[in-house]
């Protein structure tokens, strides 16, 4: 690999990765603070907003998939003396200890006596940070069995991705609780509050994840244009499936068939919309041989930024968030420049961590 091939490779994994959280920071912020007064699916800036709110959780678990397994798989080492599989546990553990975390109950450690219902509730459901927990579990158990069956990774994913895509509908209809402890059943389906269970979550990061084993394969494909140009044609694809499935769904009465066709529609409409921002991301990168550090900052510091804007928003046990005051109660205008503040706050706290981390190593040498 020439030293140009890896700045255009991390280009576009910085730049992917910066769009993807910032673009999450602003959605939470707006979903928390804009009046429903404001949320006029008449208006099309709304509208634009509201669709791209629903992209950035496709996005982010596609851009982390991507992420994982290209570090994974460029290491080009067999799986078991890989120093990414131990990294991938340790990430696994971290996730899903910080998601819950985040969601604890009681600003007591040991003292639950108060803990309400609602409270457990909110506990044991899955967000985002369990899910992608999870989700590179599963990409590291596919990876081992695609070593084990000749290194056939994209075909390993996507059956993954249509196992997590295909049973999502049935998972959605079993009331898992009565199979399963709550703390468990949390992961198959959103009845128990669950925001993002396995099905249908999953399956984005191990599309994320194809992408991620073709580009650490083929090292030199991202710079050039017929890559962007092979993300967007099977991105359009998906769209014109989607828009194919949702005809169907339009022109029957069956109740199972528009169940089907609205989840998998869903899911074609997502995954192409993904391909076609990352073949957008990836042209613009061949046109540039550096982004500004700070761009840099932000794409690797995604986990700090997702819990740091999180608890300013929703709190914590042990502090209080700004939806206890201004929750869908701020016009327009002064959601946006809360949002482009806390914009900005995530910034500085990035820079400061990166500081300090400089500041502490020139201490040590």
């Amino acid at each position: 690999m020439t030293l140009n091939s890896k700045k255009n490779r991390i280009i576009f994994i910085d730049l992917l990765r910066t769009f993807a959280v910032l673009q999450m920071v602003q959605g939470h912020t707006v979903d928390v603070l804009l009046s429903n007064d404001y949320r006029n699916f008449d208006s099309t800036v709304f509208s634009i907003w509201f669709f791209m709110r629903g992209m950035t959780a496709p996005i982010f678990l596609f851009t982390s998939g991507t992420v994982f397994t290209y570090l994974l798989r460029l290491a080009k080492e067999p799986f078991l003396e890989n120093h990414r599989v131990k990294k991938g546990l340790y990430r696994f553990l971290l996730l899903v200890g910080l998601g819950y975390l985040i969601r604890y109950p009681t600003f007591s450690i040991i003292d639950f006596s108060e803990v309400t219902p609602a409270q457990w509730t909110i506990f044991l459901s899955v967000d985002v940070l369990q899910l992608i927990g999870f989700g590179i579990l599963f990409i590291l158990i596919l990876s081992f069995i695609s070593e084990k069956v000749g290194n056939r990774d994209s075909f390993i994913f996507l059956l993954g991705a249509l196992f997590f895509f295909g049973l999502w509908p049935l998972a959605a209809q079993i009331n898992w609780t009565n199979y399963f402890p709550v703390p468990i059943a949390a992961y198959f389906y959103e009845e128990t509050g669950s925001l993002f269970p396995i099905f249908p979550w999953v399956g984005y990061l191990l599309c994320g994840a194809m992408l991620g084993s073709y580009l650490a394969k083929k090292p030199l494909i991202f710079r050039t244009t017929q890559f962007s140009l092979k993300l967007a044609i099977i991105g359009a694809l998906l769209i014109i499936m989607f828009a194919v499935i949702r005809s169907i769904e339009d022109s029957t009465e069956n109740a199972t068939i528009k169940y089907l066709a609205y989840s998998y529609g869903l899911i074609s409409l997502r995954v192409g919309f993904v391909l076609i921002l990352n073949s957008i991301i990836s042209f613009i990168s061949l046109k540039m041989n550096s982004i500004p550090k700070l761009l840099v900052l932000i794409g690797r510091n995604t986990l700090l930024i997702y819990v740091a804007h999180l608890i300013i928003l929703y709190g914590s046990a042990w502090s209080p968030g700004l939806i206890i005051l201004f929750d869908k109660s701020l016009n327009v205008w002064n959601t946006i420049g809360t949002a482009l503040l806390m914009i900005v706050t995530m910034t500085i706290m990035v820079i400061v961590i990166h500081r300090l981390k400089i500041k502490n190593k020139q201490l040590v040498t």
